[in-house]
C-alpha cells in the first residue's frame, strides 16, 4: 500500500499558512476547521509544518498567551515529507522515528496533501481487516479433497 492510496480516499482539501502570519490566525484556522496541522508555504514552496505541538510549546513559553508570535518562529522548519509513491510501512517507520503526527506529501516541489498518523493507522487496519475477511472466506470455501472423499466412499 502506498501514500497515494490514502490520499485517494482522504480527498484533496489542504490548509496552509504563510510563515509571516500571526500564530493567533493560524490557531483560529486550525480550530475552525478541526485540524491538527497546517502546512507552512512561502511563495509556493514548503517552508515548514505547524501542529498543535508547536502551538502548545509557544503558548507555554509565552506564559499562556499566543501574543503576536509569528508562525515562522514556532513552526517545524524541517518537516518529514514523503511522496505519493512511498510505501505505508516506510511512512510508519519515519513517523514513529520522529514522533511526527503529520507529514506533507510532495511530488518534487508540489504539495499533494498531508497525511496523519491516524490516516496511516486506519489504512493499515482497513487493509488487515480486508485480508482477514478474504482469508476467512477462502477457508470457508476450501475445496474438498476429492481423493480423500473417494477413499472414504470406497471403504464404506
Amino acid at each position: 500500500m502506498k501514500v497515494s492510496d490514502i490520499l485517494r480516499v482522504k480527498g484533496g482539501t489542504l490548509y496552509t499558512v504563510s510563515p509571516d502570519q500571526e500564530l493567533s490566525q493560524a490557531v483560529t484556522t486550525m480550530a475552525d476547521n478541526d485540524i491538527g496541522s497546517l502546512v507552512v508555504m512561502d511563495h509556493g514552496e514548503l517552508a515548514g509544518m505547524l501542529t498543535f505541538r508547536e502551538v502548545i510549546r509557544s503558548v507555554v513559553r509565552n506564559g499562556g498567551s499566543v501574543g503576536t508570535t509569528l508562525v515562522q518562529s514556532v513552526m517545524d522548519d524541517h518537516p518529514l515529507t514523503c511522496t505519493p509513491e512511498t510505501e505505508i510501512d516506510e511512512v510508519r517507520r519515519m513517523m514513529l522515528g520522529r514522533h511526527a503526527r503529520y507529514m506533507p506529501v510532495m511530488t518534487q516541489r508540489t504539495l499533494m496533501g498531508v497525511i496523519s498518523f491516524y490516516d496511516v493507522a486506519k489504512a493499515v487496519v482497513d487493509s488487515q481487516d480486508f485480508e482477514n475477511r478474504m482469508l476467512k472466506a477462502y477457508i470457508r470455501d476450501w475445496p474438498v479433497d476429492e481423493t480423500r472423499d473417494e477413499q472414504t466412499t470406497a471403504s464404506n
